[in-house]
């Protein structure tokens, strides 16, 4: 198999970090160079000494844009139509950005949700990688959408490890401030709901309703867990065989007909449902992790899918179970 030569900008964080722990054993890839202003010249296992046995690579911060068959992009929000301003890449090349800036399908872009838009991203060029907590909640409610159950306002809450705020530190990821803690932000207005709705109103024109979520830090370092619940009026043996259908051809997205807990789906690629239906409500419950099936593992999903590769190539991995 001829390999596809990737790069990486923006290797240093937790985003990149992961990206790089998945493709230096892609065995479809080969990485050409990982890019890093802050860690230029320093080893790769300097920043991230877990793959120390797994590559020799260093950073580096210049760009090379001809040769490259595929670059994850893995910037700060906001900075990615800059950088492709000033780094266009070849047309052939395919561009997977980790960042919000492109979510709306704007320049060209794909939205990289793969239950929803395998069809698109199968062959794209530019793709971009939906956020964690839109990930969550898209997977959470894409069936009942599309069969037009939310009717009212649908209620959501979620809760996401430390890792999700990135490696910079900041007051709410300080140790002292996470551990024993849990606190509440942006209530109602956080960012990915935009997305979300984006999606949902392309599987099913005619949803308008409220969206009311209410995301949490928690005092873990990376998973994420859905709650979300609506009015519903059928059984619940309707509901989990829906969803079952929906996700038929979803390698990563399982109903659980049993309780489930985070650390099912902490280092995979996974996400998790179970659904109950208690006092009128249709309550579905998901687990993923937010680094990988939120984030890196996703764009490593849509990279195989992008190239014609097995959806899963890259992505078998364990989780901590406990």
């Amino acid at each position: 198999m001829k390999k596809i030569k990737t790069a990486i900008i923006g290797a240093a964080g937790y985003t990149g970090g992961e990206l790089l722990r998945l493709l230096v054993h892609h065995t479809a890839c080969e990485l050409m160079y990982v890019h890093s202003n802050s860690q230029k010249g320093k080893k790769v296992t300097a920043v991230h000494p877990d793959l120390i046995g797994d590559t020799e690579l260093e950073f580096t911060d210049e760009v090379q844009t001809e040769g490259i068959d595929a670059v994850f992009l893995g910037l700060p929000h906001g900075q990615t139509k800059g950088f492709l301003e000033k780094h266009p890449f070849p047309a052939h090349t395919v561009i997977i950005d980790l960042s919000t800036d492109f979510r709306d399908e704007s320049h060209g872009f794909v939205y990289g949700l793969p239950e929803v838009n395998k069809t698109k991203i199968q062959g794209a060029k530019k793709i971009a990688n939906p956020g964690c907590f839109a990930t969550g909640i898209q997977l959470s409610l894409a069936p009942a959408i599309a069969k037009n159950w939310v009717k009212e306002t649908a209620h959501i809450s979620g809760i996401t490890g430390s890792t999700g705020a990135g490696k910079a530190l900041s007051e709410t990821t300080h140790f002292s401030y996470r551990t024993n803690n849990m606190s509440v932000y942006k209530l109602f207005t956080h960012q990915h709901l935009k997305e979300i709705k984006q999606t949902f109103g392309q599987i099913n024109p005619d949803f308008g309703q409220e969206l009311l979520f209410v995301p949490y830090r928690g005092n873990f370092s990376r998973g994420i867990w859905i709650t979300a619940y609506f009015p519903f009026e059928g059984e619940l043996q309707e509901a989990v065989q829906a969803y079952k259908e929906f996700y038929q051809n979803a390698p990563f997205t399982w109903v659980s007909e049993a309780d489930i807990d985070l650390k099912q789906a902490v280092n995979t690629n996974k996400c998790i449902l179970h659904l109950k239906k208690e006092k009128g409500q249709l309550v579905i419950y998901a687990a993923i992790d937010n680094l990988l099936k939120g984030a890196s593992g996703q764009a490593v999903q849509n990279f195989n899918l992008a190239f014609g590769l097995e959806e899963n190539m890259g992505l078998n991995l364990k989780s901590i179970a406990f």
